[in-house]
Formats: C-alpha cells, structure tokens, sequence
C-alpha cells in the first residue's frame, strides 16, 4: 500500500509542480503584455486572474496530493491514557501493526507494566488462591 500512497503524491506533486508552472508563464506574458501595450498606448491596463484550468488543476492536484499522504498515515492513536492502555491490554503487540504488517516504532508495550509488579499492587487474594492449590498439589504428591 505505501507504493500506491507514494505514487499517488508524486503523480500529485507533479501535476501541482505543472500548475505553479503555468501560473508563472501565464504571469509573464500578461506583464509582457501590459508593457509592451503601455508602450503602445498610454490606456491603464487591468489586472487579469489566472486561468480556469490552471487554478481547476491546482485544486486537483492538491486533493490527490492529500489523498496519497491519508493513505500512507497510520491510524491514530487515542487520546485518553486510559483508553490507550485499555487497547494494549486487549490486542497487546497486534493492535499496533501498520498495513505492511509491522509493529510501529511507537508501540512500547504497556505503559502500566511497572505499576502491576510494585509489591503495593499484587492481588494478594490471588496468590493466596494460587499457593493453596500448589499445596495441596505438591502436599498430595509427597503423601503417595
């Protein structure tokens, strides 16, 4: 998918590089005009805008421009650390791959991973669960 991102924008670039382009000459020869006529004639001369094609082939190539950068983004990020933690706990590594199938250089794992290994914070009724069970296990292994 980056490819197709990446020739979009350039094919964008190119057509916004041909209007700015046109816009120049079309500039130059109306300043050329208007002194070559002042010469002629002493008539004040109007200024004139830019071409309906030249200004309908910016607005294009802008959008196609924009529309080759929006594809090659990633997609965001939520805002809320909860919110954010809640998706790495749920997806864990996965839910951080771009579409080439990579992890994104941002991803560093649960931000609330040494808060969950303080002493303050283990769930003690569940370690108390756990060594009752590994008791009775090892007690009735060394009773046979």
């Amino acid at each position: 998918m980056t490819f197709i991102s990446k020739a979009i924008t350039a094919v964008g670039g190119i057509l916004l590089a041909h209007a700015c382009y046109s816009a120049q000459e079309h500039s130059a020869l109306q300043s050329f005009r208007a002194t070559s006529g002042a010469a002629l004639t002493s008539a004040p001369t109007t200024a004139v805008s830019l071409p309906l094609d030249i200004v309908l082939e910016t607005i294009v190539s802008t959008f196609i421009i924009l529309l080759g950068l929006v594809l090659v983004t990633r997609p965001l990020r939520p805002i809320q650390w909860r919110e954010w933690a809640g998706k790495i706990e749920r997806e864990g590594e996965e839910g951080f791959k771009d579409s080439n199938g990579e992890v994104n250089k941002d991803y560093i794992g649960n931000p609330f991973a040494i808060f969950e290994s303080r002493p303050n914070f283990v769930d003690i009724r569940k370690q108390r669960k756990e060594f009752a069970q590994w008791v009775k296990k090892e007690g009735g292994q060394k009773a046979q």
